[in-house]
């Protein structure tokens, strides 16, 4: 998939988060996620003992509280961010089950790239663990 000027507007608004907010072990990695009506919604991620929550997490919940039905671009960084971020296994699954044709930039800051979410997500598995095929 091809970036456009609006993913490079994307990974700065995470990046601005990620300088602003993540300045201590509970907050680490910024996520920015255009809607499809190309509002910014934004978050961190929180910390915790328990696991806390990722920022990707976060930010479908702020979608969820805004009315935001799609989201079309999805975006993490760490670092302060200077690095991208690939979502985790859970949070991949959890944004192809919400939003299959979501977009997500990641690889390498200076030369990112978009993919679809689809593509970063393992295959559902053949048979439930200890049930039998």
């Amino acid at each position: 998939m091809t970036m456009r000027d609006t993913d490079r507007a994307l990974v700065q608004a995470a990046s601005a988060v990620a300088k602003l907010r993540c300045r201590s072990a509970t907050h680490t990695l910024a996520t920015a996620a255009r809607t499809a009506d190309g509002r910014v919604i934004s978050a961190v991620n929180v910390v915790h003992a328990t696991g806390g929550a990722c920022p990707e997490t976060v930010a479908l919940g702020t979608a969820a509280t805004q009315g935001v039905a799609e989201l079309e671009t999805i975006v993490t960084v760490g670092d302060r961010g200077r690095s991208l971020v690939t979502p985790c296994a859970p949070c991949r699954q959890l944004l192809a089950d919400r939003y299959p044709a979501l977009r997500v930039i990641v690889g390498n800051p200076e030369d990112p790239k978009v993919v679809p979410v689809t593509d970063l997500t393992p295959p559902a598995p053949t048979s439930l663990p200890g049930s039998h095929p």
